[in-house]
């Protein structure tokens, strides 16, 4: 299979990797030939890459770090949670959000157990979601990203747990946004800014009265926007003063924000969110959890069409553990020049490097 962008596709390609919506529905099935309305389809919904099959790929496979199912499964959990809060919050939303911490406690431990047996770099392209629901899916992926940094930067058992809750609760607040501001594709008005704002300290007032969850776990949601130069909201904190959960969440969100469909610009790749955190490197996050980032996440996904600094070209199919940015790669170009197919592993060939990545098809 190969990743390309879905405007680069044409009718006839087929389609390698089964798309579905947030609660699991399937929007396009594995193998089916796309038309041009499916393909116009897929561009109107945000969805700026897919996986399709090529006879020069055939026998390379993506998979994510969770199966589809157990995804979707986590995405519902989260997604049932998350609507319960809402609509009971009225009544006791200590009580709810008590209530429902309980039962996404369990859903981290069982997401820990996950990565911890799962050997391979975290690899997420996030399946297509529909944007009145993207909170679910964000909350999720920033989860299992913060997850897979506190793995690397060697937190204990109870740590990561804490980091977990703090993670998937990090955007509560946002259940007290108005969802026209949250999901408006245009420029945002100066009071819908500040209401957009107001999501951090909201998630920390609404978690800091429930008793079963740690203080900390509010600081998290209190914390996810700060930076560690001080230019970050709702108080402007410096690094010193910011929480290690804190900035682990911040770079978690940053990198997934990028690279998922929005109803106001379309996601990245993962080398292009990658980039955005190395920008921010020492000034916005921490260069220490940057680093951590780099060698946990895989960068280029499997699939992805390379360009090497020395002119050959070639298709993702395998990751290095604690080398995100040192794939394996099958050459089947060099400078513009079709070569028999052979694989070149990133890893041991220390003088190449990926100079840019190629997803039209």
């Amino acid at each position: 299979m190969r990743l390309v962008t879905t405007s680069s596709v044409e009718a006839g390609t087929i389609l390698a990797k089964t798309i579905y919506n947030e609660t699991g529905q399937i929007l396009l099935s594995e193998g089916v030939e796309l038309k041009e309305s499916m393909i116009q389809r897929l561009n109107s919904l945000g969805i700026s890459y897919i996986f399709i099959k090529d006879s020069q790929t055939d026998d390379i496979e993506y998979k994510g770090t969770l199966s589809d199912p157990i995804r979707r499964k986590a995405i519902q959990t989260i997604n049932s949670t998350f609507l319960e809060i809402q609509k009971d919050s009225s009544i006791s939303s200590s009580f709810v959000v008590e209530k429902a911490s309980r039962r996404l406690s369990e859903l981290i431990r069982f997401l820990m157990t996950e990565l911890g047996s799962n050997k391979e770099l975290l690899n997420l392209l996030s399946d297509a979601y529909t944007y009145d629901n993207y909170i679910f899916t964000h909350s999720l992926n920033v989860t299992l990203y913060s997850l897979a940094l506190g793995l690397e930067l060697k937190l204990t058992p109870k740590e990561l747990e804490t980091l977990g809750l703090g993670a998937i609760f990090h955007d509560i607040g946002k259940l007290q946004v108005p969802i026209d501001v949250l999901l408006k594709p245009g420029r945002l008005t100066e009071e819908e800014y500040v209401a957009i704002k107001e999501h951090a300290e909201a998630g920390f007032q609404i978690l800091r009265k429930v008793q079963t969850i740690p203080l900390l776990v509010a600081h998290c949601a209190y914390q996810h926007h700060e930076r560690i130069d001080g230019s970050g909201y709702p108080r402007g904190i410096t690094g010193k003063d910011i929480h290690f959960f804190g900035k682990i969440i911040a770079v978690a969100d940053v990198f997934d924000a990028v690279t998922s469909n929005r109803v106001y610009r379309k996601a990245m790749l993962p080398h292009e969110g990658l980039e955005i955190l190395y920008a921010g490197s020492g000034t916005l996050f921490e260069q220490k959890i940057v680093e951590a980032f780099r060698l946990a996440v895989a960068i280029y996904p499997v699939g992805i069409t390379v360009e090497l600094n020395d002119g050959r070209k070639g298709i993702v199919t395998g990751q290095n553990i604690g080398l995100g940015d040192r794939p394996i790669i099958r050459i089947m170009e060099h400078k513009g020049e079709q070569v028999p197919p052979y694989e070149l592993d990133l890893k041991i060939e220390l003088n190449v490097v990926i100079a840019e990545c190629d997803t039209a098809f």
